[in-house]
């Protein structure tokens, strides 16, 4: 899902950081500032006065009104019309505290064009709203599971509901490790390769256990036991142990599985839950393996060479 985001939410959310001042053109307050369908919302929504590949969102600072004052009468007025007629325009912002013309504010009224004024510079007011839009406008979902901290990296915990997902977050919070979300997380892609886990505010720093019922996590654990967000690394799959398993296991672990979230593949492992084995021991260990992988060094593939090793050495004798 792609989130939406209208002129009137840039206004509420961005006014008091850069300083807005709505001065017209108020009727344009639902204009969305990205298409639903974007594949990635926020790249190139907002930049400087562009009448050729228009932005959502177009920055008006000392150039731009220069330019435009310098055109005669007729071109400057055909010029207005097409920068407020344009529908891919979703807001106009003069910077700079730039006096606000009366033809602006006419321009603005008339095609429902929101018209901003800020103080900050042009190019400040651009990084910023960059910024903000790449993260209020970026793929999100919400997917069922746990979501924890383990040894510094982003471990998603899933599984059918009553396998002890939430039994597993609280042991690995007696082990130290960091509680981000239980039961519902939010990923949002900040990039094309980059999830970063949250959970929805509402239900932030609780844990549901079944027989306990709802737990405050900062409250039993301490402050350093909770965090709001974090960036994926690794998936970790829960699945009960049936007889049927047992033959199809891969020992080995020779083919590195993934999990796709919102078109990203994650890393993810298998674990079969069964009496005696300690998932949350089985977590870190999936945990540091996989940090081991990151630093390029793989046991499987060390293993086999030593074996191979062994086996050459042996025939040569």
């Amino acid at each position: 899902m792609i989130p939406t985001v209208t002129a009137n939410d840039l206004f509420d959310t961005q006014r008091a950081p850069l300083e807005l001042t709505w001065v017209a053109g108020k009727a344009g307050k639902s204009r969305l500032l990205e298409a639903a369908k974007a594949e990635f919302p926020g790249m190139a929504l907002v930049g400087h006065m562009n009448l050729v590949h228009p932005n959502r969102i177009q920055v008006v600072a000392g150039n731009e009104l220069q330019y435009l004052q310098n055109l005669s009468e007729q071109e400057r007025e055909k010029t207005m019309h097409s920068l407020f007629s344009n529908d891919q325009v979703a807001a106009l912002i003069l910077a700079n505290n730039k006096r606000v013309r009366a033809d602006f504010e006419e321009h603005a009224d008339r095609f429902a064009v929101p018209l901003f004024s800020t103080p900050l510079a042009g190019p400040v007011v651009i990084e910023h709203l960059q910024y903000y839009l790449t993260r209020a406008l970026a793929p999100c979902a919400t997917l069922h599971g746990v979501y924890m901290e383990v040894l510094g990296m982003g471990v998603f915990i899933t599984g059918e509901s009553g396998i002890g997902k939430s039994e597993l977050a609280l042991e690995l919070l007696s082990r130290n490790h960091r509680l981000i979300a239980d039961d519902a997380v939010e990923f949002v892609r900040v990039a094309p390769q980059v999830l970063v886990g949250q959970c929805p505010e509402a239900l932030s720093e609780y844990l549901e256990v079944r027989g306990l019922g709802i737990l405050d996590i900062r409250a039993t654990f301490g402050e350093t036991a909770v965090r709001h967000k974090k960036k994926l690394h690794l998936v970790v799959q829960l699945e009960r142990l049936r007889e049927q398993h047992l033959n199809k296991i891969d020992r080995l672990r020779a083919e590195h599985q993934t999990y796709s979230i919102l078109g990203v593949d994650v890393p993810e492992v298998l674990l079969f839950v069964a009496p005696g084995r300690n998932l949350a021991i089985l977590v870190e260990a999936a945990t540091r393996a996989y940090i081991l992988r990151v630093r390029g060094i793989d046991p499987l593939n060390e293993f086999i060479r030593k074996q191979q090793a062994i086996i050459s050495k042996s025939s040569s004798t």
